[in-house]
């Protein structure tokens, strides 16, 4: 549904690329039906009732992305953003863990005055990560606080 019709909206420059998200518009309008028309997603997000990670996002066009936590505090309903069996995007509803999200370790790098930092697959910056977690680990972060819960070490041929 990313491409249908010819003015389909594209996503701003963000968190993630734009072959691998949707704009919010989009996921309002097309995928929950919460919308008719563009006007109206507009007028939802501009009335500050959607969170796209714990966070309240006002631009109808912002990247959702691959392990997002859409969540509407009005309705109660927290959905995550995920791939189904063929690779298109599904939102799938959750009940709990609704601030745990599951980011991939990109890069782990050293920055100014020595401070280690490592990059995750949607864009975040942590600072003062544990020193065993390396590149392609998987880690659990709560989106409400932004710190590490959980890691997992990645191992070449383990499902």
């Amino acid at each position: 549904d990313k491409l249908s019709g010819v003015h389909a909206p594209k996503c701003r420059p963000g968190a993630h690329k734009g072959r691998e998200s949707l704009p919010l518009i989009l996921i309002l309008r097309n995928r929950l039906q919460y919308a008719l028309t563009r006007a109206e997603a507009m007028m939802i997000t501009k009335m500050r009732h959607i969170q796209v990670d714990s966070r309240v996002r006002t631009d109808p066009k912002t990247p959702v992305g691959f392990m997002d936590i859409l969540s509407i505090p009005k309705t109660g309903e927290s959905y995550r953003l995920m791939y189904d069996v063929k690779g298109r995007f599904v939102l799938q509803k959750i009940t709990e863990n609704v601030t745990t999200k599951l980011c991939k370790i990109e890069k782990v790098y050293t920055a100014s005055n020595g401070v280690p930092c490592l990059l995750t697959h949607d864009g975040r910056t942590i600072r003062y990560p544990d020193p065993l977690i390396k590149k392609a680990d998987t880690i659990s972060l709560d989106t409400a606080t932004g710190k590490i819960v959980d890691f997992t070490k990645f191992k070449v041929g383990c499902w």
